[in-house]
């Protein structure tokens, strides 16, 4: 059997503990044990975080130390996976530059805010995209500033909402990526505003295979 943490907190519209628990409903069909914890201290202990296969951060905003994040970036570093959604994993520190190095983007925009009708575009070819095709939500539209080491298997085409982003024309933006970090994967989706989005089967079974790739 293997392991995941799930460590939730933050700012409370994300729904941090119930998209944990969605997160919980992915796994534990796949044989995981599923350890969800509401403490940053959790993550004091490096020997406690090697037990595990998986670390899915669900923190928005907020502060983490450097003992906290360190004891991440080695795990990682050593083969754990490392996979979140939104801004549970990539809205979590902003002042942490080392954590937006390993996670590989930052959010910087969702024009239009909660509600903006838009288009997921994948790639195919993929195991995180395959037998799915593009589909519509209705969400914050997220605009990341992204490592361009990542590999991008589905994007997002601004500007939907007007501002003045779209003086620049049109451009994709990664709605879904991979990268490394020493022997560890990395996944990230930027779907994720509430829980409710893994309603949207294909929101839910990409997150899903997402947490299951970094976990090997």
């Amino acid at each position: 059997m293997k392991k995941a943490l799930i460590f939730q907190g933050g700012w409370d519209g994300h729904t941090p503990l119930e998209t944990s628990l969605e997160y919980k409903k992915m796994l534990e069909p796949h044989d995981f044990e599923v350890t969800i914890v509401d403490d940053l201290n959790y993550l004091n202990d490096y020997e406690n975080l090697l037990q595990f296969d998986l670390i899915v951060p669900m923190w928005t905003m907020g502060e983490i130390s450097g003992v906290q994040r360190d004891n991440v970036s080695r795990a990682v570093q050593s083969g754990i996976g490392l996979a979140g959604c939104h801004g549970g994993m990539c809205d979590s520190f902003r002042m942490d530059t080392e954590w937006q190095f390993m996670t590989g983007s930052q959010w910087v925009a969702h024009p239009g805010n909660d509600g903006t009708p838009y288009m997921v575009n994948l790639i195919p070819g993929n195991e995180f995209t395959e037998g799915l095709e593009d589909f519509k939500v209705e969400s914050e539209q997220y605009y990341i500033h992204v490592d361009p080491c990542v590999k991008v298997y589905a994007t997002t085409t601004f500007p939907v909402a007007d501002g003045p982003h779209a003086a620049n024309g049109e451009v994709k933006v990664p709605v879904v990526y991979t990268k490394m970090w020493g022997k560890g994967r990395v996944f990230y989706t930027s779907l994720g505003h509430t829980y409710k989005i893994f309603d949207i089967p294909e929101a839910r079974t990409i997150m899903t295979r997402g947490l299951l790739w970094a976990a090997k």
